[in-house]
């Protein structure tokens, strides 16, 4: 029995050495617990406190949602829209638990890829250049990698929607992951686009935005997109860290204010046939550049604004917003010397007459050499413009300067366009800004080319504000792009009519000057005289100037502006172009164009308060066939069994070393004409040819790009 007691005794006693042994770990762990607490609590208490504290004080900046750009009638010309980028997780728990890789279902997904969301579109090239950019060649360099170097966000799609996402679960290999968020290798990251419905439409009218990609925001960088960014922008929100049961996470404090949505005056039809005349305008005169405007008299609202410039590829696109940046404007001013003649009482009626003998080394070529009011500014008279102004302002030119600001013509005009600058008008002060005197012959001549147009710099946007307060009996509108803004609730605050001055003459001064403007187009020596149409009364001016470039004028080319209103009875509508073109066709047939196009298509449309002269009556169906060398209408007739037909008529052949007219062919015809003369040929549209970029009678570059507008 002995023994047995013994063994007991000896295990009992390795029990109680392990309990031992256990209850010091304890102790020490409780110790080292303790002495933690204590010097987190106690010693260290301040830094914790001062890291807690900036933790929590930390705060998050929410970007406000952009409000839209509407066009006059709501249509919407800037919007934002939520996208995803569909990504997939190639070390998801799902896909690493695969013991072999599925191949046979990688590339049934790889066939679904390339077909709907290939890498790169329109690919023409060899098929192994295809083979190097398909989804093949991309998901097997992936899944070839070691599990942890596999990429985490491999992007299938950018900026799709959800019915794409939708659409990318259900393919090949991804469907096979059954439930939802984590448990999916798949998942979609949300930001918005800006986004543009109407294309080049209006494109340096409306502006761009660009997005700061560490912040998310989206502000403006042109257009009115960057001159109204305060308004829709909106205000970020605040998010600060709060501490939760859970930890610490973001606490929405401020929400974001959405921004506003702005209603413009754009009106798109009428920006899409301002834009069509002025290409077709520039296209035919071998423009380098073409801006026009047109805006409504009465309440100032900018109704459609078109830039167009001749690109490096020989085709028009857009271009610089030019009708806010200064230049020579040459005749466009003696209306505007007029109506301050008229106003300060230095001629009293359209009749009075003027002497306009050569005078300050400029002369007048037209006859009579004695002009009444009307026909100086018909007959665009640069003598007799100079001498009437020199009746007051002779004996001191500075105030002339001072006459045209107290009109408010140098006040920013705040019109909405980014870029606006203001008149440059030299004041003609006896002494220069070093103190050196000038003389009064100096001073004398420059006041002279300052009443008819030169010497001085100015945007057409404030050449045709002039002529809309002139159209307005003197009152000065404020020309505006923005019609009234509407709040995150929906609330419409429309912005009130705004005049820079109540009057800067009086309707009767503003009727006489309206008088001698009409001269300008429907007398018998008008410099407009091919602006005239019976269907609506156009008044208006031209004016010509020479480019400066290296410092001189180059006489090889001018720039052609016609300025005016409609209808002359009631003025409705006043519109201005400005082309930059070569020397040799004039204001009349170029600027002049456009504006009479424009009143022409509106009053057809019954725009102008007047009845349409649109008729929907049904004409007999006569077959047209496109302009040909080798058709012959007999040929076509008996076995079609037609009756009656047209044929485009062709123009004349030019050699083989200068571009045809094409305008009436086929597509096809078209092509190979112009490819049988080596130039790059780019087609727009169905039907046949309506336009041509490179106009008839120019000298073929070989491999130059020629595009031609199609129509049905």
């Amino acid at each position: 029995m002995a023994p047995k007691t013994k063994k007991k005794q000896t295990n009992k006693t390795l029990i109680l050495f392990r309990y031992a042994i256990i209850t010091m770990a304890f102790l020490v762990f409780s110790i080292a617990v303790v002495i933690r607490l204590f010097n987190v609590t106690v010693i260290n208490a301040p830094a914790w406190n001062e890291r807690a504290k900036k933790e929590l004080s930390r705060t998050t900046v929410i970007p406000p949602e952009r409000g839209n750009l509407l066009a006059s009638n709501g249509n919407i010309l800037a919007c934002n829209l939520k996208v995803y980028d569909i990504k997939i997780d190639l070390r998801h728990n799902k896909i690493l638990s695969q013991t072999t890789i599925p191949w046979a279902s990688i590339d049934s997904l790889a066939d679904s890829l390339d077909y709907h969301y290939p890498r790169v579109r329109n690919l023409t090239q060899h098929p192994d250049t295809f083979k190097k950019y398909s989804w093949h060649t991309r998901l097997k360099k992936e899944f070839e990698k070691a599990p942890e170097k596999r990429t985490r966000a491999l992007r299938l799609a950018q900026k799709k929607t959800i019915e794409d996402f939708d659409r990318i679960r259900n393919f090949p290999y991804i469907k096979n992951f059954r439930g939802k968020g984590y448990r999916i290798p798949l998942y979609k990251e949300e930001k918005n686009v800006r986004i543009y419905p109407y294309g080049r439409i209006a494109y340096r009218s409306i502006g761009r935005v660009n997005e700061n990609r560490e912040t998310g925001e989206f502000h403006g960088y042109s257009g009115l997109e960057k001159d109204l960014d305060t308004l829709l922008y909106g205000v970020p929100g605040i998010a600060k860290k709060v501490a939760f049961t859970s930890g610490i996470s973001n606490w929405v404090t401020q929400p974001p204010q959405r921004g506003f949505d702005i209603h413009t005056t754009i009106d798109i039809d009428l920006q899409d046939m301002l834009e069509e005349e002025l290409f077709n305008i520039c296209s035919e005169s071998g423009a380098e550049w073409g801006t026009a405007i047109l805006m409504e008299v009465e309440t100032g609202e900018i109704k459609a604004i078109s830039n167009i410039e001749l690109l490096d590829n020989g085709t028009y696109g857009e271009a610089l917003n030019r009708a806010v940046l200064p230049f020579e404007p040459g005749s466009v001013m003696k209306p505007i010397s007029l109506m301050i003649a008229f106003e300060d009482g230095l001629v009293k009626s359209v009749y009075d007459r003027i002497d306009c003998s050569p005078f300050q080394r400029t002369t007048d070529p037209h006859a009579p050499a004695v002009k009444n009011m009307k026909e100086v500014i018909e007959m665009s008279s640069n003598t007799g413009i100079a001498r009437v102004i020199f009746r007051k302002y002779a004996n001191d030119p500075a105030t002339f300067h001072d006459r045209l600001a107290s009109i408010g013509f140098f006040e920013p005009m705040h019109s909405g366009i980014a870029g606006e600058c203001i008149p440059r008008v030299r004041k003609l002060l006896p002494k220069d800004s070093r103190g050196n005197p000038i003389t009064m012959t100096s001073r004398h001549l420059d006041l002279a080319r300052q009443a008819y147009g030169y010497n001085t710099e100015i945007p057409p946007l404030y050449t045709l504000s002039i002529y809309n307060a002139i159209a307005n009996d003197g009152k000065y509108v404020r020309p505006h792009l923005v019609r009234s803004l509407v709040s995150e609730d929906g609330r419409d605050s429309v912005l009130p009519i705004e005049y820079i001055r109540d009057h800067i003459c009086s309707a009767e001064t503003a009727r006489k000057v309206r008088e001698c403007m009409r001269e300008v187009v429907w007398g018998e020596h008008g410099t407009a005289r091919s602006v005239r149409d019976n269907r609506v009364a156009i008044a208006g001016k031209t004016g010509t100037a020479y480019p400066v470039e290296r410092g001189s004028y180059n006489t090889a080319k001018r720039r052609y502006a016609f300025a005016g209103f409609f209808p002359y009875e009631n003025p409705r509508y006043t519109c201005m172009a400005l082309v930059l073109g070569p020397a040799g066709t004039s204001a009349n047939k170029t600027s002049g164009q456009v504006v009479k196009n424009m009143a022409v298509k509106m009053f057809s449309r019954g725009m102008l308060n007047n009845t349409s002269t649109f008729t929907s009556t049904k004409v007999e169906s006569v077959p047209v066939l496109t302009a040909s060398s080798h058709c012959v209408p007999a040929d076509l007739s008996s076995p079609l069994r037609i009756s009656k037909m047209k044929m485009v008529k062709i123009d004349g052949n030019v050699g083989d070393s200068l571009v045809p007219n094409v305008v009436g062919y086929d597509a096809p015809t078209a092509v190979q004409l112009l490819e049988s003369r080596g130039l790059s040929v780019r087609l727009s549209g169905a039907g046949r040819v309506v336009r041509q970029s490179i106009p008839k009678g120019s000298a073929v570059k070989p491999g130059q790009q020629i595009t031609l507008n199609l129509r049905i």
